[in-house]
């Protein structure tokens, strides 16, 4: 998948925003704009370099998934290293895990489908946060 696929992709889901701050693509469900269900980046910056992502080409998403998805893709990890510059990978996310994110760079063909999985889960998880916030 390119970075272009996975925007076109995250875009064509029901209520999404879209919004760019620091370095980020965010993606939201609707127009709360607490947290992002999905968020890209392609560059690294002052905050965020751990996956180098300054390579050519190279691009990380990022997911929300419940914990239950986390766990079962992700497992015990405890004392385990991870690379974060390891491409078609999915990884805890560097900063987030504890809130359920999971990443991966550049996906390969053979795992768009199961990314797009997870982005539609994160998807469903926002849109049901959205729903009992605001009733909408």
């Amino acid at each position: 998948m390119t970075l272009q696929e996975v925007e076109t992709f995250v875009a064509q889901l029901e209520n999404v925003q879209r919004e760019e701050n620091f370095g980020y693509v965010f993606f939201f469900v609707g127009d709360d704009h607490r947290l992002p269900f999905v968020t890209l980046a392609d560059s690294d910056n002052e905050y965020d370099s751990v996956s180098n992502l300054d390579r050519d080409g190279v691009f990380r998403i990022n997911i929300g998934v419940s914990r239950e998805t986390f766990d079962s893709l992700l497992g015990e990890r405890t004392g385990v290293p991870i690379d974060y510059t390891a491409l078609d990978a999915f990884l805890p996310h560097p900063e987030y895990a504890k809130q359920h994110f999971v990443c991966i760079l550049n996906p390969s063909e053979k795992s768009a489908e199961a990314t797009k999985k997870l982005i539609r889960e994160a998807h469903a998880i926002a849109a049901a946060r959205l729903e009992r916030r605001t009733g909408a």
